[in-house]
């Protein structure tokens, strides 16, 4: 066990050990504040303070973990060892910046708690963070800083035997509409014959009454193709479900078509069910609410998962809602339209509350990848080498790849030619 010398105890020091030094590199860690049981500790330690006690690793310690509440501390990105980094340290420290206090600020989403430029949704965009504008959105700089100071700790205790981990998957399959045109009544469908006529859009026309006579299965409808990709993996899909009501932003089936339901549970017979929380669920916990027990109704258990629209987060009251209706896991947190690592990680961590000061018992399952990011590479080679690259930055540190695909993704739409063979890289990248 790792013993942590550290002149002050807080929550936000005892957060980001435990992430960094068990979750991450498997390590059991503890603290103390007495100088006289670091000494008489005969295993791994440090001391993570301001000066040294005599010869131990010594972590130079910044004063972000010892403070409440926000302080817009001025942040400047340095290079260090193929990577970057911020929180500088002084000549004694055994690394020359705090990984501790560089990573709690980047998990606990620091930046968003301070005032930023919102896009037209209210959200928290890619260009706006610290990573975006430094140049390291592309890595998972706190598990590659976490596996340093792992070399550091091997490098003075090679007697200690240490846990490793292994590369996963989660695949994320969101279910905004789940058919483009069956199930959507009489008024929507001569909506939407009328809205094809006025535009001419003859091909959806014909295309829309080839799947209303049965002619033809549904674009959208590729639940069949989901389900048989999942008997072939052995980990588990999360498939989000939008069961809110018909609305400007959300268009999904009305949840009480007994066709829609059966498909829910059919796909949850093989895959773990979420909820996709609708738009106005975001601003209103009384909707969150409702729309949380609908799904549990369908699904007959409780609700472990949801996924925001538009991946859309308003820190920290998005957070604060789902954990007051015992939603355990979250998958928003990521960019629309960038690829990377929102939060700097590739490993789920537990979100921390900056204003009570507390760690939470909701767990954050950052994505990394999402489907329309990708249509932003033209060609499906420069496609395949991204996705690559990102696999390949999370295999290096043996964490957790999280990619987002819609069911309508595995198409046979023109835009998402090719998709399936992404996800299959996706699938099959657990398997090298």
């Amino acid at each position: 066990m790792l013993l942590v010398y550290t002149h002050k105890m807080t929550p936000r020091v005892k957060y980001i050990f435990k992430q960094i030094c068990t979750r991450i590199i498997g390590v059991p860690v503890s603290f103390t504040t007495k100088i006289e049981t670091f000494i008489a500790h005969n295993s791994i330690k440090i001391s993570y303070t301001r000066q040294p006690l005599s010869n131990e690793i010594f972590i130079h310690a910044h004063e972000l973990l010892f403070k409440q509440g926000l302080v817009d501390f001025e942040v400047m990105v340095h290079d260090w060892d193929k990577t970057s980094c911020f929180f500088p340290c002084d000549e004694k420290s055994a690394l020359p910046f705090d990984i501790f206090a560089a990573s709690f600020y980047l998990l606990s989403r620091y930046e968003e708690y301070l005032p930023y430029v919102r896009d037209k949704y209210g959200r928290f965009t890619a260009k706006e963070s610290l990573a975006f504008k430094n140049g390291f959105l592309h890595e998972p700089v706190v598990d590659i800083w976490a596996y340093k100071f792992k070399d550091l700790l091997e490098t003075n205790y090679p007697e200690y035997k240490f846990e490793s981990k292994t590369y996963t998957i989660k695949p994320v399959i969101d279910v905004p509409c789940a058919y483009k045109y069956k199930s959507k009544g009489i008024i929507r469908s001569l909506g939407g014959t009328l809205k094809d006529l006025l535009r001419f859009r003859l091909k959806n026309l014909y295309e829309r009454y080839t799947v209303l006579l049965g002619l033809e299965r549904d674009p959208f409808d590729t639940f069949k193709y989901i389900i048989n990709r999942q008997k072939q993996s052995r980990f588990k899909f999360r498939v989000f479900f939008l069961i809110g009501d018909y609305s400007t932003y959300d268009k999904n089936i009305n949840v009480q078509k007994r066709r829609f339901t059966s498909l829910i549970k059919q796909v949850g017979d093989y895959c773990k069910i979420g909820l996709k929380t609708s738009y106005f669920a975001l601003e209103n916990f009384e909707t969150l609410k409702v729309e949380k027990l609908r799904m549990e109704a369908i699904i007959n258990t409780d609700l472990q998962a949801s996924r925001h629209s538009f991946s859309k987060l308003n820190l920290p009251e998005s957070y604060r809602n789902l954990i007051a209706l015992e939603i355990t896991e979250d998958f928003t947190m990521g960019y629309i339209s960038h690829i990377g690592f929102r939060a700097g990680t590739c490993t789920s961590f537990f979100f921390y509350d900056l204003d009570h000061e507390i760690q939470t018992p909701l767990k954050v399952n950052s994505y990394h990848v999402l489907d329309h990011a990708l249509l932003k590479k033209q060609s499906l080679l420069d496609k395949k080498q991204v996705l690559q690259n990102v696999i390949n930055s999370v295999k290096a540190v043996n964490g957790e790849f999280v990619s987002v695909f819609h069911n309508d993704t595995f198409s046979n739409a023109p835009r998402w030619k090719g998709f399936k063979e992404l996800f299959n890289i996706i699938l099959n990248s657990a398997n090298e």
